[in-house]
């Protein structure tokens, strides 16, 4: 699906990824999902766009901070990214990156939840995201996983006006669905034991199996795919360590 205006408050709208070498990754990440990439200049850090059909659906660029570990970040949009930021604030989130312009691009700020996952805030301009999302090779969703899942579903209610609706498809799993106001479901949170918190991101494919198969073959490692309720998943780590997940949906 294409997208071509800025997403409503909440929606996950942009994903990037920082490694410490962006040759390997533009090709694993290649090699995985055929996507070909616009090189940035030296002076911007050589952030990387991804393209599908020629048009963005994600970004990766070089880091030596090891800091945070290998993670793909989620941003949500935001019309106005200095409200939300207090918003976040006063909901008990923390601002480790206080709203800044990027260029004409648009407007951001990285902050972490009560429960320790970090994700970004995006205030769209030039850039309003990902513009292609829900097709083999981009975005289809994004799940806060955490041991403690009660305190996140409290903040991201309060900070971005979801709705939280139980699954009642799933009834054994600690899950809740994240809904605008118009009722559009942007997202999950699930609660499992142990581990960190932190925002997950999942990749549409046309076959689950065969692009394992590739991800392995170009460096990286997957215990498998399993079948579930939504659709063949497998848990994929990039050769730097970063995961991601990928699924085929059931046709019709």
């Amino acid at each position: 699906m294409d997208v071509d205006t800025n997403q409503p408050l909440g929606t996950p709208t942009w994903i990037d990824l920082g490694v410490p070498d962006l040759d390997r990754a533009l090709d694993f990440y290649g090699a995985v999902f055929g996507w070909e990439f616009s090189i940035g200049p030296e002076e911007y850090g050589r952030y990387t766009t991804c393209l599908l059909r020629g048009r963005r659906v994600a970004a990766i660029a070089p880091t030596t901070d090891e800091s945070a570990g290998r993670f793909w970040n989620v941003y949500l949009a935001t019309p106005d990214c200095d409200a939300t930021t207090e918003r976040t604030r006063r909901a008990g989130g923390t601002v480790l990156a206080e709203p800044d312009d990027v260029m004409t691009q648009g407007r951001m700020a990285l902050v972490r939840d009560p429960v320790g996952a970090q994700f970004g805030l995006w205030q769209g301009r030039d850039h309003i995201g990902c513009q292609v999302v829900d097709e083999p090779g981009s975005l289809v969703r994004n799940d806060l996983v955490t041991p403690d899942p009660e305190p996140a579903r409290a903040f991201y209610a309060a900070v971005f006006d979801f709705s939280l609706d139980r699954n009642d498809d799933m009834p054994e799993a600690n899950f809740t669905f994240l809904r605008r106001p118009d009722g559009h479901e942007v997202g999950g949170i699930m609660g499992t034991p142990g581990g960190a918190s932190a925002w997950s991101t999942t990749f549409e494919v046309a076959g689950t199996d065969e692009v394992v198969r590739r991800a392995v073959h170009a460096g990286g490692s997957c215990d498998g795919a399993t079948d579930f309720l939504y659709g063949r998943l497998a848990t994929i780590t990039d050769p730097f360590g970063a995961e991601f997940a990928v699924i085929t949906r059931p046709e019709g």
